[in-house]
């Protein structure tokens, strides 16, 4: 359930490169941006590929040039050791040495003392170094071939408290249902939005008023267990859940007209070509338009320029902000006609990352009225590619989202102008207070 597609996260990767770093001197010395999905076959990770990805961090990631090596290092070994001894693997020569912070010299004796390495232990450092940085936009991503008959899974697609890799620190219980695949495993098993999810493989889902991260593990597992309650009756059923052949829709606008004459435009993601799909749903040029944001989970922030300039002209969207040096202002794209028509956005929390650049921008720029919940605040930096010599990728962002006000969003997220949050009763029954919220508010 809680699983990214890593097909996936490197189309998005790419769609949102920072510009790329200084070409590599051989893809034996230094990553390589990643311009296309990697190759099917690579050689084993090593003690070399570990290389590459701590010179990959200090040389393209944002801080990287003003990091620390030590930290780097101290991550990457402690989880190396860590996944030895969960393996009844550990050595008792194994010690960290002595860093000194220069990264040439450290790098020679933390390889010394690695030897030859453990494939599964280089894995776990790689990515432990990786999520050392505590970006929400870096990661080490180890693409792996779809299975033959297509994709699998559950089904559930969508969870209140989902936000990206883990659960949000900020959700409140309960914890349910948003969305299921038609003619998945969780829709043949009768498991509909709304369901509430009250424990995973008997982990309960909060912990008092707390969400509790480690069922993030459980719904990994398959099959599941799941005890859920359905919130217009109350009725309370375990159900286990094993994974089967689902079929994924490329993502798609959608839209309808409201009473009044207002139209609902569903945006999932800032896709390539998902502005021309909204203008093109818009071009009848209604007086009052209702962009429901809701679940998506970013994208392009050219496509964001391009929709606000449906919106507003001459307008700063967003700074992208090196280390040193002055921030890049995006800007509206003025190519595109202006529609006239007044904007109420829906948000949630998982509205991330280019949908909170969007956000901030309609916010900041006075385009429009914000309804629903507060955004992520997931939206540290666009993040480019590399590829690494055992086919794996580092996602890594080489600058510094702000908002038009050059507020920092990212961990903390765009407020709204109305609260309207979606609840398990809500979905059950098909009321929708943000659509409901928009109307009153026309």
């Amino acid at each position: 359930m809680i699983r990214a597609l890593c097909t996936a996260v490197l189309a998005a990767a790419c769609s949102m490169s920072a510009p790329a770093s200084s070409p590599a001197t051989t893809s034996d010395e230094r990553c390589t941006a990643a311009t296309a999905p990697p190759p099917e076959s690579a050689p084993p990770t090593s003690v070399n590929t570990l290389r590459q990805a701590y010179l990959c961090v200090l040389d393209n990631y944002y801080s990287g040039p003003a990091m620390d090596p030590k930290a780097l290092l101290k991550s990457a070994f402690a989880a190396y050791t860590q996944d030895l001894m969960r393996r009844d693997a550990d050595r008792a020569d194994l010690r960290l040495p002595e860093l000194t912070g220069n990264r040439d010299v450290d790098w020679a004796a933390f390889a010394g003392v690695l030897g030859a390495g453990d494939v599964s232990a280089l894995r776990a450092a790689i990515t432990a170094m990786v999520a050392g940085l505590h970006d929400n936009h870096a990661r080490a991503v180890r693409p792996a071939p779809e299975p033959e008959g297509g994709p699998t899974g559950t089904g559930i697609v969508g969870i209140s408290a989902r936000q990206g890799r883990q659960l949000d620190p900020a959700a409140k219980p309960p914890l349910f249902i948003t969305s299921v695949l038609p003619g998945s495993p969780a829709a043949r098993t009768g498991i509909k939005p709304g369901d509430i999810i009250v424990k995973a493989n008997g982990v309960p889902t909060f912990v008092g008023n707390t969400v509790n991260q480690s069922i993030v593990a459980a719904f990994a597992t398959n099959p599941v267990k799941l005890t859920l309650k359905r919130p217009t009756t109350g009725r309370t059923r375990t159900v286990e859940l094993k994974e089967g052949p689902i079929t994924r829709q490329p993502p798609a606008v959608t839209s309808r007209t409201l009473p009044g004459g207002a139209v609902h435009v569903r945006l999932p993601g800032f896709f390539e070509g998902a502005a021309d799909q909204v203008i093109a749903a818009l071009k009848g040029r209604p007086k009052a338009v209702v962009l429901d944001l809701r679940g998506n989970g970013g994208g392009s922030p050219r496509e964001v320029t391009r929709l606000l300039g449906a919106f507003a002209h001459g307008k700063v969207t967003s700074y992208f902000c090196p280390l040193k040096g002055d921030c890049l202002p995006n800007r509206t794209d003025d190519t595109v006609t202006l529609l006239g028509s007044r904007l109420l956005v829906l948000t949630d929390r998982g509205c991330a990352s280019a949908c909170e650049d969007f956000s901030a921008a309609v916010k900041d720029n006075r385009l429009g009225t914000l309804i629903g919940t507060r955004t992520a605040g997931a939206v540290s930096g666009p993040a480019a590619s590399y590829l690494l010599n055992d086919g794996s990728l580092l996602l890594l962002p080489k600058v510094r989202h702000l908002g038009p006000a050059r507020e920092t969003i990212d961990t903390i997220g765009v407020p709204v102008d109305h609260y309207a949050p979606m609840t398990a009763l809500d979905l059950a029954t098909g009321r929708d207070p943000g659509v409901v919220r928009a109307l009153a508010l026309l």
